[in-house]
């Protein structure tokens, strides 16, 4: 109970100074009232005392919780970031069969390409704290893993299901790009960014990177490409060159890792102002008390 009350703050704390100026002025403030000495009264001192005190007490409670009430009382629960001007991202993943590849990591020589790649894509989402991530895979087919969330303990428990092969053992890279402006089309983002990452060249796509690269140019999509290893440079150049972003090669984890905190430190959110506080208010509880006391106070003035 006394931790629950430490937590407790006000709006309007300088309010509460009132209840000392109404404690002075019942004090000092007293109206004078003549004194009538009338003999034989007092077998009735002990009740009217009594009622005077109960009196009393109310009239403090309805000033003192009116008081408490105006100024605000409330509980500080949680703080949330409101999105605003947010980046809204899609990872695009190859899962290819050629992701089973070995020796991307030279500390782990029996680690598969893709699952280096999960490990620093896990790493990087916690990082958009501000911003929507959704994820696609492809091999032979595209699938959306998840689609635009802020939920990023998901993402990361989600990204750890993805496997080799999963719609595939082909690379179906540029129909995933489809995919990713599909999922951006709509979105009210000012910034509108696809991490495309591929160790191959593309053998299982049905749209023409043209068409593809025109969709991104319309939505105003920016695309970073990563290649692992010798993947095939040229579409990859060409693709973040038409859409203003930025082209990558890796050839071992640490690439990989310091290719995707370049992209982290480029594609900053302007949103750390956007933040709410939610608050539990407090002030029903003494203004009940205030108006309870009022009741009272009332009904027992009537009496006398």
């Amino acid at each position: 109970m006394y931790n629950y009350l430490l937590t407790i703050k006000f709006e309007y704390p300088y309010l509460l100074l009132l209840i000392l100026l109404f404690i002075f002025c019942s004090i000092f403030c007293k109206a004078k009232i003549p004194t009538y000495i009338m003999p034989h009264l007092n077998i009735f001192e002990q009740s009217r005392h009594k009622s005077l005190l109960l009196t009393t007490i109310l009239k403090y409670l309805v000033i003192v919780g009116s008081i408490i009430a105006l100024s605000s009382p409330y509980r500080q629960l949680d703080t949330q970031i409101i999105k605003n001007d947010g980046i809204d991202i899609v990872l695009s993943l190859d899962t290819s069969g050629s992701m089973n590849e070995k020796g991307l990591n030279t500390e782990n020589q029996n680690e598969n390409r893709f699952n280096v790649v999960k490990d620093i894509v896990k790493d990087f989402i916690p990082k958009r704290v501000n911003d929507n991530i959704a994820i696609v895979v492809f091999g032979t087919s595209v699938m959306m893993a998840t689609p635009l969330s802020f939920d990023k303990e998901a993402q990361k428990e989600i990204v750890d299901y993805l496997e080799v092969g999963i719609v595939g053992d082909r690379t179906a890279m540029i129909d995933s790009l489809a995919s990713s402006v599909n999922i951006l089309k709509t979105s009210k983002a000012k910034s509108k960014i696809v991490i495309l990452l591929s160790d191959g060249e593309d053998n299982a796509s049905n749209i023409p990177l043209e068409v593809v690269i025109k969709l991104l140019e319309k939505y105003s999509i920016k695309v970073y490409t990563v290649g692992i290893g010798n993947s095939n440079k040229i579409i990859l150049n060409q693709i973040s060159k038409a859409t203003n972003g930025k082209s990558y090669i890796a050839y071992s984890k640490d690439d990989l890792r310091d290719i995707y905190n370049e992209i982290d430190s480029l594609e900053k959110s302007k949103i750390e102002s956007n933040k709410i506080t939610l608050k539990e208010y407090l002030f029903f509880y003494p203004l009940f008390l205030a108006i309870l006391s009022l009741i009272l106070y009332i009904y027992l003035k009537n009496r006398e």
